[in-house]
Parts: C-alpha cells; sequence; structure tokens
C-alpha cells in the first residue's frame, strides 16, 4: 500500500510532467471510482488546463484551472503511470486520462481507489479529505504543533499515529521503523510519555519518511513512469525483519498484535515497562 513517501513522488513526477497540460479524453472503466456520473464529470473535467499537481498524505491533487481539483487516492495499491503516444498502454486500468498532446495517466487499482472531481470551494465538504490531518511534510508541521496535538491523548501511540485524522499520511509500513527510532513499544499510552520522547518521536516521523523519499519509495511500488522505488527490505531497521538481529542491541526482533495489525519491534530498545 502507497504511504507517503510513494505518493510524494509520484506527485512531484506529475507536477514536473503534465502541468500545463489539457484535457482532451477521459475513459472510465470502473465508475465506481468516481463521486459523480461519469458523463458529469467528463463534460466537467475535458477542455481544462492542469495548473499544478500536489499531495496531502495519501491522497494526490490535480488542480485544474476554474478552481477545480481531481482528488486521486490509491486505496491499498494501484499502478498510475503516464504514457506518450507512441507507449503501448497497460494490459488494464480503470481510468485514463488523455492530454490534447496525446501524453496523459492510467491508474490501475488493484482493490479499490478514488478519483473525485470537486470544485475548490466545495473542498471543506468532502469528508475524506476535510477530516485529513496535516502531513509531516507541510512547513506547519512543527515540533511545537506536534506536541500540542500529543497533549491530552490517551491512546496508544501507534493507533494515534495511524489516524490519518491526526496526521495524514502515516500507515503500517513506516510506522515500524519511526517507533523503533523514537524506542518507543506500539502499545505506549501518550500520556506517559516525556518530553524528550516527544521530541524523538517527531524527529524520526521527518527521518524515515524523507529517508524513504530520497530512495523514491519501496522497491515493491511503481512511481510515475513505471519505475520500482529503491527503499529495500535492508533499509528497514526493524519492520518485517522478525527473528533478526537488532541493529542497536542484537536482540531478535519480535513480530506482536497490537490490535488490527502486526508490529515489529525490539523488545529490549522498545520496552513496554
Amino acid at each position: 500500500m502507497p504511504e507517503l513517501p510513494e505518493i510524494t513522488v509520484i506527485a512531484r513526477q506529475m507536477n514536473d510532467e503534465i502541468t500545463g497540460k489539457c484535457v482532451a479524453e477521459i475513459e472510465v472503466k470502473q465508475p465506481k471510482n468516481l463521486n459523480m456520473p461519469v458523463s458529469k464529470f467528463t463534460r466537467t473535467l475535458k477542455k481544462k488546463t492542469l495548473k499544478s499537481v500536489a499531495n496531502h498524505g495519501k491522497w494526490l491533487f490535480l488542480k485544474f484551472d476554474q478552481d477545480y481539483l481531481l482528488l486521486i487516492n490509491l486505496g491499498m495499491g494501484a499502478e498510475l503511470i503516464y504514457f506518450q503516444p507512441t507507449q503501448k498502454l497497460p494490459d488494464k486500468y480503470h481510468f485514463k486520462l488523455t492530454f490534447t498532446d496525446k501524453t496523459g495517466f492510467t491508474a490501475h487499482f488493484w482493490w479499490f481507489g478514488y478519483i473525485h472531481l470537486v470544485a475548490e470551494k466545495d473542498l471543506s465538504k468532502h469528508k475524506m479529505v476535510a477530516q485529513l490531518g496535516k502531513s509531516p511534510m507541510e512547513k506547519t508541521f512543527t515540533l511545537e504543533y506536534f506536541k500540542e496535538l500529543l497533549a491530552n491523548k490517551k491512546t496508544g501511540i501507534k493507533s494515534f499515529l495511524l489516524d490519518q485524522k491526526n496526521i495524514a499520511g502515516i500507515g503500517n509500513v513506516y510506522v515500524q521503523d519511526i517507533l523503533f527510532k523514537a524506542r518507543l513499544h506500539p502499545n505506549r499510552k501518550i500520556s506517559t510519555l516525556s518530553e524528550k520522547e516527544k521530541t524523538d518521536l517527531f524527529k524520526a516521523i521527518k527521518e524515515v519518511l524523507n529517508h524513504s523519499i530520497r530512495l523514491n519509495g519501496l522497491a515493491y511500488e511503481i512511481d510515475f513512469y513505471r519505475q520500482r522505488g529503491k527503499f529495500t527490505g535492508d533499509h528497514f531497521l526493524v519492520g518485517y525483519k522478525t527473528g533478526k538481529p537488532c541493529p542497536e542491541c542484537n536482540t531478535p526482533i519480535e513480530k506482536i498484535r497490537t490490535g488490527s495489525t502486526a508490529s515489529y519491534i525490539c523488545p529490549k530498545c522498545q520496552s513496554l515497562e
């Protein structure tokens, strides 16, 4: 499942490659991906020019003229692929957008995904996006803001980090090493964290996510140009390394159950006691 690093990479590539292009044709093979009837969707988006592409957490924001936003979420996994006029299209796709220069992109969702067209003035009414917390990549996501976010919270730290209403973009893949770098057990209650631990956690979030962005994301995900990321299993510190030695103390890494998700921890470095 693509998380903030992978979506950040795709957003940057899309912004560099297709900004300034005008929509010519739209093909929709799975209407359930849209938030409106296909006829209205295509009628509204056609002939509009793409102004910029950015992301907020796991959502892509494609801003078109006349103040329209195309919001794309890749769900549990998808292939969002750029094509040129002479390139063979993917064998399977649910959505295709073609620009007037015959370039464009396709989207193939593995399970589910969203392609929603929203007037910018109505963005606050889009329930999934309107409820998102700040992204760790935003300039306003400061240590002071993060500590205020944690204030008076009593839940477990892992469940808090995974809740997109709190922070947009962190998923179960990267949270493993984030918590390890901060030396926090996933079930630690936020109310028990010291000021230093909060600071360490803030730094860990930034470091782990930025490290993956620099490597173009996970090796099993593909970017806008069908290229795989360079963040391989070797780059994980404890994530998905059951039985391997902790990089700090050599204690075998354990896989434990935390709520509905699995967690990978060093039982010595991340003690719950």
